[in-house]
């Protein structure tokens, strides 16, 4: 099965590559709209539960326009990976319209302590790291697969520029601190659930979220800067423009829980930029405080 699986999805990555890339966006779109049209499934359930989580002040129409608008986007962010994996990299590259503020970057380097370049799941994240990849010595830590096959892969393309790899583990923190005293660019997703004993509680658009200590403390153990990356879809076009801000500064605090929770504002704010570009299929609230009940229980299951 585990074989059937790696087949289907590089044959699936092969298909997309060779379309241009508004084709496979429009691919994406209509696989947007046939997850849109199944609320009952995981993609939809999931999206609905969270964005009623984060945003409950919406009406039913204004949170169902976007749910819509996220699913379109996930459907998007499944078949350009065919570009962003198997494209040339300068081909890749030449869909960028505008770096903005990367300033916010250059400065944080010029300070010499390392830089943690904070890249939430909205919009491409793979372009971006293609570009960072492309103009700054960076080492970025990944969460592997369990397939085998797409493991290689990903480390096969995204090391393509000179990327260095270091796995969510303990060799891998050693690579990352290793890179950040030697002022270098570290790149961290911010808003996966850690594994048990590696988080803690912290507010995301309101909701206690379970999030990684790790990040926290780097900042601490090295006094790296904090700077936020992401690339967004240009409506109406195939290219992407990407953005540099600083962190909350909250994210610097001594205080354990407030740096935690600086991280989440930080994520916040990039999203807040155009909600519907987030990840919002993915399970950020599995794991809740002690005594709250699960949050993505199918319906009908025990």
């Amino acid at each position: 099965m585990q074989l059937l699986k790696s087949i289907l999805a590089v044959g699936a990555l092969g298909i997309f590559s060779i379309m241009p890339l508004s084709v496979a966006q429009k691919l994406g779109r209509f696989m947007g709209r046939r997850f849109a049209a199944n609320p009952n499934g995981d993609m939809s359930r999931i999206t609905r539960k969270n964005l009623e989580l984060v945003y409950p002040a919406l009406n039913e129409q204004a949170r169902q326009k976007l749910i819509n608008e996220s699913l379109l986007h996930t459907g998007m962010s499944i078949t350009e990976m065919g570009m962003a994996w198997l494209w040339r990299p300068e081909r890749s590259l030449q869909k960028l319209r505008n770096i903005n503020d990367e300033s916010v970057l250059t400065d944080a380097l010029a300070e010499g302590k390392g830089v943690i370049i904070l890249a939430p799941h909205i919009g491409n994240w793979e372009i971006l790291n293609l570009y960072i990849s492309n103009n700054y010595p960076v080492t970025v830590m990944y969460r592997p697969p369990k397939l085998k096959v797409m493991d290689n892969l990903i480390r096969k393309m995204r090391a393509r520029l000179g990327t260095d790899l270091a796995p969510a583990d303990l060799s891998g923190v050693r690579k990352i601190i290793k890179a950040l005293k030697k002022g270098q660019a570290v790149g961290i997703l911010p808003d996966q659930e850690p594994d048990k004993g590696r988080g803690e509680f912290a507010p995301f658009f309101g909701v206690e979220a379970y999030t990684m200590k790790l990040l926290t403390q780097l900042v601490k153990q090295t006094g790296a800067k904090v700077v936020c990356g992401y690339a967004l879809r240009i409506s109406e076009s195939d290219k992407f423009d990407i953005y540099f801000e600083p962190a909350n500064s909250a994210i610097y605090s001594a205080d354990c829980a407030e740096a935690i929770a600086g991280l989440n504002a930080s994520v916040e704010q990039c999203v807040q930029r155009d909600p519907a570009q987030y990840q919002w299929e993915y399970k950020r609230f599995n794991t809740r405080p002690e005594g709250e009940p699960k949050l993505y229980t199918k319906p009908n299951s025990k």
